[in-house]
């Protein structure tokens, strides 16, 4: 097996928690090892339903349905000698088991079809708490969006001052983006639902017998999926494909925030900030600097788990009915990648310090030339507009030339000053009365997000 958790581990140490996470627990071995045995009870107790195997059987693999009958290093030990890891699991844990019931166990079944459906539940199961963290971090940009509708800052673009904008106008394009990563998940969690299976070796159910289909369906209504899909998918495995790059577009939404955090923080900028503790060091020889953590973890997840997305999107290419490699790992690796990320991220949103008065000195910058446009679209009203664009670009070349503020130079402008009293001027180029309808913007976001949020409850 490929170790890729192992290996992202020694890659990226800073990046991984040391406390089992949910995703990593349902990813563990005892917990496959009882997903196991569930698939396998609901596959005998959906035969015995209809007739195919007895009752006593089946409530015999229910009974001793517990991890304590299938101890991990025991089925390593019995796997070393079988070399097959679905039938060292059924001998270990036949050891339990009544001796004539043992002899319906696994009844008609292949080992992929188990497995698969094993897979099917733990990624079923992640889904949950990834959309539950995915919310968590939704509850916090909720707030902040709020907290900051009116917290000015320079809106910027190929990384120069472009036009006024509010700190919530910012974020609240982070809420949306976050809405739309839940319902992602969401869509794809519908179509893993329906994934369970049970068709056999060349899934045309042969050696399930003639109620094969109806017995596919019940196995999976009592392992809580629904209904399965008729087609034979395991050679192709579009789902777990989709899933993967789903998780990849989350990353990247994720990795965005954090290189926009990064630069936020920049000592030039200095408009938000991380919140560590009084006592974090951010460097050991330069006590000065205030390096961020978190966001930078996001860029290295957006890096990561894409990579991971690949491996499981090639694993789509394969021969024949059911032939090929599995990225069963890689899904692992992919699914507790994801918590890890939105486990960084949930602390780094619902602590951020916002400065605004530094967002508001920023403003400043140019001089007011962030202003420039709004002073060309009131010209354009009196002279003409090709003949104002024309001379708020050598208006705006000069007060740079001359480090003048826009305002000096405009009333030393023959042409505007004629056009634009002093008062005029003052309210023009007050950058807080040209946010456009940022604030309005962030507030339908905010309403219709809400209104999501209280039709789950």
């Amino acid at each position: 097996m490929i170790r890729i958790i192992l290996l992202l581990n020694l890659m990226f140490p800073a990046l991984f928690v040391f406390t089992e996470s949910e995703v990593e627990n349902i990813f563990s071995n005892d917990n496959k090892n009882q997903l196991f045995m569930n698939v396998e009870v609901a596959l005998a107790e959906a035969q015995s339903e209809l007739g195919i195997i007895p009752d006593w059987a089946a409530k015999e693999f229910k009974q001793k349905a517990d991890i304590k009958y299938l101890e991990h290093k025991e089925v390593v030990k019995e796997n070393s000698k079988v070399r097959h890891g679905l039938v060292a699991r059924l001998n270990v844990w036949k050891r339990s088991l009544n001796d004539e019931a043992s002899e319906f166990l696994h009844y008609g079944a292949t080992t992929v079809d188990i497995m698969d459906t094993v897979l099917v539940l733990q990624i079923d199961n992640s889904l949950d708490y990834l959309i539950k963290d995915l919310l968590e971090v939704e509850a916090h940009l909720l707030k902040l969006t709020k907290e900051h509708l009116n917290t000015y800052m320079a809106g910027r673009t190929l990384g120069q001052h472009a036009l006024p904008i509010t700190f919530g106008k910012k974020t609240g394009t982070w809420l949306a983006e976050n809405r739309r990563n839940i319902e992602r998940l969401e869509h794809v969690r519908s179509k893993v639902q329906r994934s369970g299976i049970l068709k056999g070796a060349v899934g045309s159910y042969l050696g399930l017998g003639e109620k094969a289909i109806e017995t596919e369906a019940i196995m999976m209504n009592k392992l809580g999926l629904a209904e399965p899909s008729k087609d034979d998918w395991h050679g192709i495995r579009d789902v777990f494909a989709e899933y993967a790059v789903t998780l990849a577009i989350i990353s990247k939404s994720f990795g965005r925030i954090g290189n926009e955090l990064t630069l936020l923080q920049m000592t030039e900028l200095g408009e938000t900030e991380e919140d560590l503790g009084s006592d974090a060091v951010g460097s050991s020889t330069m006590p000065q600097k205030k390096n961020p953590r978190g966001p930078g973890a996001l860029i290295e997840y957006s890096r990561i788990i894409p990579r991971l997305s690949e491996i499981v999107l090639d694993d789509m290419v394969n021969s024949f009915e059911r032939d090929g490699q599995k990225s069963d790992d890689e899904l692992k690796a992919i699914s507790i990648a994801s918590e890890e990320m939105l486990e960084r991220a949930k602390p780094l949103l619902a602590q951020l310090k916002v400065n605004k008065e530094k967002m508001r000195e920023n403003l400043d910058l140019t001089n007011g030339l962030i202003l420039s446009q709004r002073l060309t679209f009131y010209l354009a009203e009196k002279i003409g507009k090709d003949t104002a664009n024309n001379l708020m670009h050598d208006v705006a070349k000069y007060a740079l030339e001359n480090n003048l503020t826009l305002y000096e130079v405009s009333l030393e402008n023959e042409i505007i000053s004629k056009h634009i009293s002093k008062s005029e001027l003052k309210l023009i180029l007050d950058p807080e009365t040209y946010i456009g309808l940022a604030a309005e913007q962030a507030q339908i976001i905010i309403k219709e997000i809400e209104l999501k949020r209280a039709q789950l409850r």
